[in-house]
Parts: structure tokens; sequence; C-alpha cells
């Protein structure tokens, strides 16, 4: 079980950029093409920039072409939520963190096997921490 975070939109907006702050706690969308971990190719795993939590690892990351980082899966199951999202006049599927709710991004039915999906994750929601012992991938 993920142990919740529950600190206050104070703590929230100290602890962000405004960038990131728009993104993880208002629910924006970094600029397609633009975001730091889009080209990425260095081995690890992505956590959220907010609790630190583990979400997606290095070897399902793939270029979607969409314009942000995209997965094939989460590290785990339990990694993720996954909420309705009817907002802007579209049925999407939300993705955020299990362990702090932060907004992600959303995931869509047309991604790679195994899985099918494409988790399109905003950059600025996350943070690499690499991987020494392996080498760089694609």
């Amino acid at each position: 079980m993920v142990k919740k975070s529950n600190k206050s939109d104070v703590e929230w907006k100290a602890e962000l950029s405004p960038e990131q702050y728009a993104i993880c706690r208002q629910k924006a969308t970094e600029a397609p093409f633009t975001g730091k971990y889009y080209h990425h190719a260095e081995t690890g795993m992505y956590h959220c920039v907010c609790c630190n939590a583990a979400l997606f690892e290095s070897e399902t990351k793939y270029d979607s072409g969409s314009g942000w980082p995209s997965f094939w899966a989460p590290c785990t199951n339990e990694s993720v939520e996954k909420v309705v999202d009817n907002g802007h006049h579209m049925h999407r599927i939300e993705v955020v963190c299990a362990k702090c709710h932060a907004h992600l991004g959303h995931v869509f039915d047309d991604g790679p096997k195994p899985t099918g999906q494409r988790y399109c994750i905003n950059s600025l929601a996350l943070d690499f921490k690499g991987n020494t012992s392996q080498g760089n991938r694609i």
C-alpha cells in the first residue's frame, strides 16, 4: 500500500517551481516537444517531482512522436492512478501519482505492445535518477 502525501497548497507552492506547480497541482500541460525528458535516453527511473515516488522505468520509455515523454507502462500497477477527465470537451484518462495525486499527464490506448498503452507524461512532473551501472539507451 502506498503511503499518501497530505501537503497543503502553501507547501506545494513553496517546494515547486511555478511551472511545476501549474502542471502537478493545477493540471496544466507543458508545450509539446519542449520537455527535458522528451528525447532523454539514459537508463534509470523516473520519479514524481512532488513526492519522489518511483513512477516509470526507462526500459518502458519510447518515442511516440507525441511531443511528450511516453511510456508503455508504469513501474508498478500501484505507482499511478487513473482518473476520468472530461475537461476541454474531451474524454480522456488522467494519470496521477498514487502517493501525492500530482497530475502527470494522460494515458491512451494507442501505445506499443505489450500493453498497447501510451502514458503521455509532462517532463516537469518528473525527476530522473540514472542507473550508472547500465549503458545509455535510445
